[in-house]
């Protein structure tokens, strides 16, 4: 009857198993990717995924067709009535130049609409609107709110897949900044604290000490009870206090530390910078410009004036290196808003430890 019981538990316990590690596999699975590596992996397969998806989308032969043959049809008509009033034009050289003159106007709103309602760049530009390059460059301005504007979606399909693209991919990319953000702001100011901060700390700490322990003496021969041999015996076991406490920095120490503005200005400016080197050389830009371009994207400002690869999407035609060039540029600009989140969290720290100090002084003046 034993066997029996303890054969059912092991069948029960079996069974239980199997469906529960499913369940822990799955809780895994989860927690990787929400963890700091899977959020990584996580906004970039996202980017590409919504790569993939507008190409699909948006890169079908009659969606730029039908523009592209519109336009064409008008400049063929254009030349043709030109044609027209030169070879049989019977009108004075005044009458003749504004009738030209109002057949080429016509031209260019035509032209004018195309380009502001259907963003028209030309029959070459408008084959390669859609490309890996630059749907990769789309998805990553939706989800991290810089919006070029080069490229827009025509279709409805399109239009209705950006919105529910950016619902889900700007709260994510959010929880990037804040997750990425947050761990270079503390992998640095251990950086800091160890590196810029070690010796100083030492120094610091040992002249506190040797105050305190001075203060301590004087109040100490006020007392005409205490023992020298206890006294001494005391300020021994400061010395080894001493010597112990400023041997090293413990993690919790190096959180406490406070980083400077005028540091995380320099990180931030020689980020641009570096950045306008890269972009000067990929893009064929001026170094200002360059730089120009760098604080708009990383501030999310997006103007659109100056877009990474242009010279990509109009060159490239499918070519791998370029190609690699360009997911590295994409790759500068969210690694730089982490960098600029984790900056600006160091600045907010600096300056409410100061707005802190200045609040104790005013405690301590005003008492």
């Amino acid at each position: 009857m034993e066997r029996k019981r303890s054969g059912r538990r092991y069948y029960n316990k079996r069974k239980k198993t199997w469906t529960q590690q499913c369940k822990d596999y799955l809780r895994q699975f989860i927690a990787f990717l929400f963890s700091n590596i899977g959020i990584i992996c996580l906004v970039v397969g996202y980017t590409i995924a919504g790569a993939f998806m507008f190409i699909f989308i948006e890169s079908a032969p009659g969606n730029s067709q039908g523009i592209i043959d519109l336009v064409t049809a008008n400049r063929t008509g254009t030349v043709a009535r030109l044609w027209d009033l030169t070879c049989c034009s019977t009108y004075y050289e005044d009458d003749w130049r504004t009738e030209v003159q109002m057949h080429l106007r016509s031209f260019q709103s035509h032209v004018i609409e195309a380009v502001r309602n259907f963003s028209y760049e030309g029959a070459s530009k408008e084959m390669e609107r859609w490309t890996f390059s630059g749907s990769f460059l789309y998805s990553l301005s939706v989800i991290t709110t810089i919006g070029y504007g080069n490229v827009t979606p025509r279709t409805l399909l399109g239009k209705l897949a950006t919105i529910l693209y950016a619902i889900v991919g700007m709260p994510l990319f959010l929880l990037y900044l804040s997750n990425i953000g947050d761990i270079l702001a503390k992998s640095f100011k251990w950086i800091y604290a160890k590196c810029c901060l070690c010796r100083s700390c030492k120094k610091r700490r040992k002249r506190m000490l040797a105050l305190q322990r001075k203060e301590q003496w004087k109040m100490d021969m006020r007392d005409l009870k205490l023992n020298t041999g206890v006294l001494t015996e005391g300020e021994e076991s400061d010395d080894e206090g001493t010597t112990d406490g400023s041997s090293s920095l413990s993690f919790n120490d190096t959180q406490e530390v406070t980083v400077p503005i005028s540091l995380c200005l320099t990180i931030m400016v020689g980020y641009i910078s570096g950045g306008a080197v890269l972009f000067s050389k990929w893009e064929d830009w001026e170094f200002f410009d360059g730089s120009y371009f760098c604080f708009i994207s990383l501030s999310t400002i997006g103007f659109g004036d100056f877009v990474p690869g242009s010279k990509i999407t109009g060159t490239a035609n499918g070519s791998g290196s370029i190609q690699v060039s360009f997911i590295l540029c994409s790759m500068y600009l969210m690694l730089g808003m982490a960098l600029i989140a984790m900056c600006f969290n160091l600045m907010q720290q600096d300056v409410v430890m100061k707005i802190r100090t200045c609040t104790d002084i005013l405690r301590r003046i005003t008492r």
